[in-house]
């Protein structure tokens, strides 16, 4: 029988695109078991995303945290590592929580957890946002939903901005283009996402916008000129915060990205989306495809012979501007297109 969960918090430390696909997590307990409590650890530049979560109770920001007595006072029953975080692991166990989960690979968990799942995410055949449910086997809840059953469970929606109405007000259908990743993965080259303008161009109605950090806005005016310089792109690198960009991003008709944290908020907010993926494991579609009621992704039919890496991927300039074209075509008709001979793109929609 699963212990009596009244109080759980989960922690995931790590990046926005990880924390976002964990939020189904929330979602399915919060339906699960009437009346409970489902609070989330993240880091603080983090904390925005998730605020906007209906089936979180309590967003915390772990460097807001006094971790030795955070545990003593409070009063959760169980405790999730979908991340691993060290100094709470073992203030949980030194609080006495009484259902302390973590993954057994984790040689950490061995001595401050005392429910172990026994999954390793690198060689699994299962979706980042599917994963998360393994941590729920050692409370005695044994389900991994399926792909179509992830997006109901995000609970996530945008703030309204009355900036960006005024933003969008001039197009008939506004498309975020978001080109770099932090460093967290294999991006589409910039060349790539100039020819997509260029081919967007004959279409009058669409407005593009660029998103990223300040940095990231500095890095394309050097790098990225040809795609800055289109007559129907804006560049807003660096002028929203996390809350302004869930925003921006809610009130786009579509956004284009590779695997990075606001292509999964776009999936998880019902938006036109489309990801760019390698077909290189374990950073491919099946393992961290977009996933979301207007979502699908994208990637070349194999893997190259020798794979240059992140730096200079060819598996990603296999990706044609023309094919990424023809999908943001489908979303203006109100359809999905699919390359089905140079790409493949997951079993989403």
């Amino acid at each position: 029988m699963p212990p009596a969960l009244s109080r759980i918090l989960i922690c995931r430390t790590d990046n926005i695109g990880d924390v976002v696909l964990t939020l189904p997590l929330a979602g399915y307990l919060k339906g699960l078991i009437p009346g409970v409590q489902v609070d989330m650890v993240c880091r603080a530049y983090a904390a925005p995303v998730v605020r906007c979560c209906r089936f979180v109770d309590r967003v915390l920001a772990l460097e807001e945290l006094d971790i030795e007595r955070f545990f003593d006072d409070e009063s959760y029953d169980t405790v999730i590592f979908a991340f691993p975080q060290r100094a709470l692991a073992l203030a949980a166990r030194r609080a006495g929580v009484r259902n302390r989960v973590g993954t057994s690979h984790r040689l950490q968990h061995w001595w401050t957890c005392n429910r172990l799942a026994h999954f390793s995410r690198v060689r699994s055949s299962l979706h980042e946002a599917q994963l998360n449910f393994l941590l729920l086997k050692p409370l005695g809840i044994d389900h991994v939903p399926a792909l179509a059953e992830i997006p109901p469970l995000y609970g996530l929606h945008a703030p309204h901005l009355p900036e960006i109405d005024a933003l969008f007000a001039a197009a008939p259908f506004n498309l975020i283009l978001h080109p770099k990743s932090n460093g967290n993965g294999r991006e589409w080259p910039l060349g790539r996402y100039a020819e997509l303008a260029e081919q967007l161009r004959a279409d009058p109605d669409v407005a593009i916008w660029v998103t990223g950090s300040r940095a990231e806005g500095e890095l394309l005016q050097r790098e990225a000129g040809a795609l800055l310089a289109s007559p129907n792109v804006r560049n807003l690198c660096g002028r929203y915060d996390l809350l302004g960009l869930v925003a921006l991003i809610g009130q786009a008709d579509g956004l284009v990205a590779s695997g990075t944290g606001p292509l999964h908020m776009a999936a998880a907010l019902g938006r036109n989306t489309l990801g760019l993926f390698p077909p290189v494991q374990p950073i491919d579609i099946k393992r961290w495809g977009a996933l979301g009621a207007r979502a699908t992704s994208m990637a070349a039919e194999k893997q190259c012979d020798s794979c240059t890496g992140a730096a200079s991927c060819v598996c990603m300039t296999a990706i044609g501007a023309d094919q990424v074209a023809r999908v943001v075509a489908g979303w203006r008709a109100g359809t999905v297109t699919r390359d089905t001979k140079a790409s493949v793109a997951t079993a989403w929609p």
